[in-house]
């Protein structure tokens, strides 16, 4: 069965593109309006995508069938799979007691939770973002937050707020290799001018971290720190998106915006130490109790801080073994991202399909199966794409180079050397698993929703919308980058839906392809704090399941503002600066 997508099927473009915003509608309004669990609403939103896709733009039932069906299974593997992981090493952490050492080796460093959030949610998010992407930060990272003593709502928030500018360069740069691929421009002039957008935002996102935390002046307080974080990361992410590659420019980011920050508070120290509302009182350093009782103000007297129990002495092969956990896991996700390793694994699991060539000789094909009915049966037109492109849909159930994978193998690992035994780590594992299952199924069903919302066009429609703003397409161009994350929740998934789009508008509107194409990319990273998919796994890492609604109100307008920002940066390269925009660009060999 062959079948075209359909983007106007009401002969009004308002029309369809409203009918073809029922799904989000659902989800979001659901979500955020009704308080319904999540799984609930990604199941609504999930059928009610199926049926517009059926009853309104026209789309074949086994089509639509197949379609959710393949994302069920993309996101169970891609998705839930490394989030589960994840989780599943933070429970081995903190039943083998090691969270504790840990808490308190960060609370060495700094008791100010200002700067907590900068280390964690921003530093420590950023290299795991770079090495496993696809949710693992906002997983890792808020665990790691509630850990540290921060309420799981403000764990869930302020991960969600942190992982967004690293977003474009996730998983060894796996968005820019897709954006490459689908508008057949040179990778490194894409990869070069994401790195000419996203480094202002980098200096502004730990600002705007701290800010949403505190008022003005304990903002400033904290300004040598934010100014040496977000400027290690964006000098670093230019350097290395510009001049290196695509593939390590969050690993290094991340790496050197935590040297730098360490290096800073050991002659630097805030004023005084800000604690949430509902903390405990810092813990005192043993000989330097007095000296944190006098740094203190505002809402904690000073006696709190005097008579506060002072923290336990470690050695350094103690705070060594407690951060095992994560340095192995941080081990074992760069590891699995390494493409030769990934070939290796992939080829050893999944076979292969020979492909006829030309000139008649044989050679492997991509590894995965055809999905049954889909693959190639569905096809883009224009003004979508230039001409009528088929779909495919190849499911590579690649279970052992996948992401989730080398996650479990990492806890496996952290838990044997931890002294636990195979009974008591299987037993741990079925904890993560009864407590992670609601989630599970709504990152499945979501997924299922965004891969109804692909097949059937109704992303494409959306997207056109925005192509109708002229001489804004720049700013609103950035939106359609943030719009095809909040429906996916990947920016890999984003730039494959509307990477082509990019280039044909922009073409047609006079604007550099080159920017326009990058801005998909650096616009959608804003919009991965909002989409279900992450707010799913971020509540559900954070043991706050029920909340979502909650969560996405809070964070939606940061979402929006942040995209603007980035809209005014690409409107200024596209009309003021066009000469920055790179061209011919070689990566440094």
């Amino acid at each position: 069965m062959q079948w075209t997508q359909v983007y106007d099927p009401f002969g009004h473009w308002w029309l369809s593109t409203l009918v073809a915003a029922l799904p989000i509608i659902v989800l979001l309004g659901m979500l955020a309006g009704f308080k319904v669990k999540p799984h609930w609403c990604a199941i609504a939103g999930a059928s009610t995508a199926v049926a517009v896709a059926i009853l309104f733009f026209h789309m074949p039932a086994s089509l639509a069938a197949m379609s959710f069906g393949y994302g069920v299974a993309f996101g169970i593997l891609k998705i839930a799979w490394i989030v589960l992981a994840a989780v599943y090493l933070y429970d081995i952490s903190v039943e083998t007691g090691q969270f504790e050492i840990m808490k308190e080796s960060v609370a060495g460093i700094t008791a100010d939770r200002r700067l907590q959030v900068l280390l964690v949610a921003f530093c420590f998010g950023a290299f795991i973002e770079g090495a496993a992407g696809f949710g693992a930060p906002v997983a890792i990272a808020g665990a790691f937050m509630i850990g540290l003593g921060f309420k799981p709502f403000h764990a869930a928030a302020l991960n969600l707020i942190a992982n967004t500018a690293p977003v474009a360069w996730g998983a060894i740069g796996t968005p820019v290799h897709t954006l490459a691929a689908v508008t057949a421009l040179p990778e490194s002039d894409l990869n070069a001018m994401i790195g000419r957008i996203l480094p202002f935002t980098a200096v502004i996102i730990p600002f705007w971290l701290v800010k949403t935390m505190v008022s003005w002046r304990e903002t400033f307080e904290v300004w040598p720190a934010i100014l040496v974080v977000g400027g290690s990361f964006a000098l670093t992410q230019f350097l290395w998106s510009n001049y290196v590659d695509s593939n390590l420019v969050d690993i290094m980011g991340g790496v050197v915006s935590i040297v730098c920050v360490l290096i800073l508070l050991r002659g630097w120290k805030p004023k005084r130490i800000w604690r949430f509302e509902y903390d405990e009182p810092a813990p005192a350093l043993p000989h330097h109790s007095t000296e944190i009782a006098d740094q203190v103000g505002g809402e904690w007297p000073s006696e709190k801080f005097e008579a506060s129990v002072p923290l336990r002495s470690f050695t350094a092969a103690q705070v060594l073994r407690a951060w095992m956990p994560f340095a192995i896991l941080s081990l074992f996700v760069l590891l699995w991202g390494l493409p030769s390793i990934k070939l290796a694994m992939n080829q050893a699991t999944t076979p292969a399909f020979k492909v006829m060539l030309a000139d008649g000789k044989v050679r492997p094909g991509p590894p995965g199966w055809d999905v049954p009915y889909l693959h190639n049966a569905v096809s883009r037109s224009a003004p979508v794409v230039a001409k009528p492109t088929p779909e495919a849909a190849r499911y590579d159930f690649n279970w052992l180079s996948a992401t989730g994978t080398g996650c479990f193998f990492a806890a496996i690992a952290s838990g044997f050397l931890l002294g636990l035994g195979p009974m008591q780590l299987m037993k741990i594992f079925w904890r993560t698993l009864v407590r992670m299952r609601l989630a599970m199924i709504a990152i499945s069903f979501m997924l299922g929703l965004g891969y109804v919302t692909r097949y059937s066009g109704l992303d494409a429609v959306l997207g056109l919308a925005f192509t109708r703003t002229g001489w804004f397409f720049p700013f609103f161009g950035t939106f359609l980058g943030w719009l095809g994350v909040a429906l996916t929740g990947s920016d890999t998934s984003s730039n494959a839906l509307f990477g082509s789009l990019q280039r044909i508008t922009s073409q047609r509107l006079g604007v550099d392809p080159i920017l326009m194409c990058a801005t998909n990319s650096a616009g959608g990273v804003m919009g991965k704090m909002v989409d279900a998919q992450s707010i799913t796994i971020a509540t559900s890492a954070t043991e706050q399941v029920g909340n979502e609604g909650i969560i996405f109100r809070f964070v939606a307008w940061h979402s929006v503002a942040l995209c603007a920002i980035v809209g005014v940066i690409v409107m200024l390269y596209a009309y003021v600066f066009q000469s920055a925009v790179p061209h011919g660009l070689q990566f440094v060999k």
